[in-house]
């Protein structure tokens, strides 16, 4: 078995999959291991979704977001992205804390990288306060433990290693995941165009969905809510004391560009996946969707900087130490102590700002009306593009 190659990447759960899949080498349809947006285009591609929660152990309201195909059902989505690649995966739960470390120990002994599931606080060295402790996290790769210390791929491009107990109690964490443990098996892809054709097939059909939560009309929903004086749910509402506020434009900002920890809006990797799908399927179209895409990536980052502008220095110095920690952990081990310094000052700032009222009213409701408006132009572009998609892969 070749040593295990930190490869980075930009979508964790994906960038995962395909580390592993290139260590065990699997080739893509060139003969070489296949490339992050392949595996992309396979797994179903972008998604949609947009939640606010009101958690009864906070006095804040919590927005949640989601990019990635069937982002809410992670061990879903890579079963359906291993089964369309006709590879065998081992995903294994339990509720035991003895039963997952034995198992995890003898994989990494047996030298097999594996995915797992951790509690993202848990962690550590993404620098998150300890009220985010059993939020969750997304996938990352356990390859090996050296002096007590387990070695994880998290899109590092340095080795970056946790406390093998620490590396436990994140795994068992959150009790829906029951320390999820995946071992991807060695094998060929037999048909590369079915697993393309299947994925992207799967990305239109989910966001042609209806559902307001989990497919494209959430941004429609997430627009109205952002001027919706009377729903509870509204912006106006939500945060009409301003108490938080700052705390969701940047818990957008931070979700939409790739700085945050998860990989951005994601249309610029499925506009790559696009590409390599056009060639492989032969359908110029998707080539040309392409394009629009990337045009729609533009459009999300004009959100991101229209909620959270650089041109307010406070903001910038906060934007600034997201990506400083961001930094931090492709850094790996090297990269902590820097991490550490950043996410320290921006969890104080947010805790500032989440008891300052740092816009006037008018200033707030020209953010809101401006969010809204290009929350929904980005709606009426993205359901053209999938209504796009899906006639041109009916050809």
């Amino acid at each position: 078995m070749s040593e295990y190659e930190l490869r980075g990447g930009l979508q964790p759960d994906v960038s995962a999959v395909t580390a592993v899949l290139a260590h065990h080498g699997v080739e893509g349809p060139d003969g070489k291991a296949p490339s992050e947006a392949l595996i992309f285009a396979v797994s179903g591609g972008i998604g949609a979704g947009y939640i606010l929660w009101d958690f009864a152990r906070d006095s804040q309201s919590t927005v949640v977001f989601g990019f990635r195909a069937r982002w809410q059902y992670p061990q879903e989505w890579l079963k359906s992205t291993m089964d369309r690649l006709g590879l065998r995966a081992d995903i294994h739960t339990t509720g035991g804390k003895r039963a997952a470390a034995k198992r995890l120990t003898a994989d990494l002994e047996a030298g097999r990288p594996v995915i797992v599931l951790p509690d993202r606080e848990s962690l550590g060295y993404w620098q998150l306060p300890p009220e985010a402790s059993g939020d969750g996290g997304h996938f990352v790769v356990a390859y090996g433990e050296e002096d007590g210390r387990v070695l994880v791929d998290d899109r590092n491009l340095a080795p970056l290693t946790v406390d093998r107990k620490t590396f436990d109690l994140a795994r068992g964490r959150v009790g829906s995941y029951k320390s999820l443990l995946a071992t991807l098996q060695p094998g060929e892809v037999s048909d590369w165009r079915a697993a393309v054709r299947a994925g992207l097939t799967d990305c239109a059909r989910n966001l042609s969905e209806p559902s307001k939560s989990f497919s494209l009309p959430a941004w429609e929903r997430w627009a109205t809510a952002m001027t919706d004086e009377r729903d509870p749910k509204g912006w106006p509402r939500a945060f009409g004391e301003r108490s938080g506020l700052v705390g969701a434009l940047l818990n957008v900002w931070e979700s939409v560009t790739p700085a945050g920890m998860t990989g951005g809006h994601l249309r610029g990797l499925f506009a790559d996946a696009l590409t390599e799908a056009s060639g492989l399927l032969e359908l110029p179209a998707l080539a040309e969707q392409a394009s629009t895409w990337r045009g729609i990536g533009e459009r999300w980052a004009e959100l991101a900087e229209a909620a959270f502008p650089a041109a307010n220095a406070e903001f910038a110095w906060v934007r600034g130490l997201v990506s400083a920690v961001s930094a931090g952990v492709r850094e790996g081990d090297a990269g902590q102590d820097a991490a550490a310094a950043a996410g320290t000052e921006l969890w104080k700032l947010r805790a500032h700002y989440n008891d300052e009222r740092p816009f006037t009213d008018a200033e707030v409701d020209a953010l809101f009306g401006t969010t809204g408006t290009l929350l929904r132009d980005i709606h009426t572009a993205e359901t053209a593009a999938i209504r796009e998609l899906a006639e041109a892969l009916m050809e």
